[in-house]
């Protein structure tokens, strides 16, 4: 089973050389640490800043470089910082080629609630509306059940949506899985978790073909 660095360290094997990416809040914002050193990748925020580099070390952090979740970041030569008009029309051009989201809920066609829980206060759904509208090629990483057990890829979410049929894979503490016409098809799974777990803590559709090899990080 992983945690949640574990959960970063297998998305950052989805990030290719010259990729421009979007990291959402959460365990998102680790997979920065984590992508190869021999390759090119642009990392964007949506409160304006393109070229983002690892999280500070202690006693290193600048209050006034933060990312979309507040966050005190790094840059890399060459970076930039703009308004968020111009960060929102990278995001609706379609100028970002990976988006990385957290989320609460999948169901099995690719709709996804990361957004809000009824009746608990929320600041508003930020950024993310417009990166599920506009990205072709998003990544969700999340833990495959909620605190109470219950699974968080269902046959539909209960929660208000963030977007509709446009979460691509998801990487969860027990599972890599692709969203397809027919559900998740389960590609991988995580060391030390079984077939029958991933099956038990999956709700939605689940499509499982032959072998299932384990992951490498």
């Amino acid at each position: 089973m992983l945690d949640k660095t574990g959960i970063a360290k297998r998305i950052a094997k989805e990030v290719k050389d010259g990729y421009y990416v979007n990291l959402g809040i959460g365990i998102p914002t680790l997979v920065a640490n984590y992508v190869r050193e021999d390759i090119s990748v642009e990392f964007q925020s949506e409160n304006g800043v393109l070229g983002m580099g690892p999280f500070p070390m202690d006693g290193e952090e600048d209050a006034d470089i933060i990312n979309a979740g507040k966050q005190t970041i790094t840059t890399l030569p060459g970076a930039s910082f703009f308004d968020s008009a111009t960060s929102f029309g990278m995001i609706r051009g379609k100028h970002v080629d990976l988006t990385i989201l957290g989320a609460m809920e999948v169901s099995e066609e690719g709709d996804i609630a990361n957004w809000k829980i009824p009746g608990k206060m929320v600041k508003g759904m930020g950024g993310a509306m417009d990166l599920v509208a506009s990205a072709e090629n998003i990544i969700v990483a999340m833990m495959h059940t909620n605190r109470a057990g219950e699974s968080k890829l269902l046959k539909q979410c209960s929660l208000p949506l963030t977007g509709v049929g446009c979460v691509k894979k998801i990487v969860t503490n027990l599972a890599v899985l692709e969203v397809t016409e027919k559900g998740f098809k389960l590609l991988e799974r995580a060391p030390g978790v079984s077939v029958n777990e991933i099956i038990a803590a999956t709700e939605g559709t689940l499509i499982i073909e032959g072998d299932v090899p384990e992951m490498s990080l």
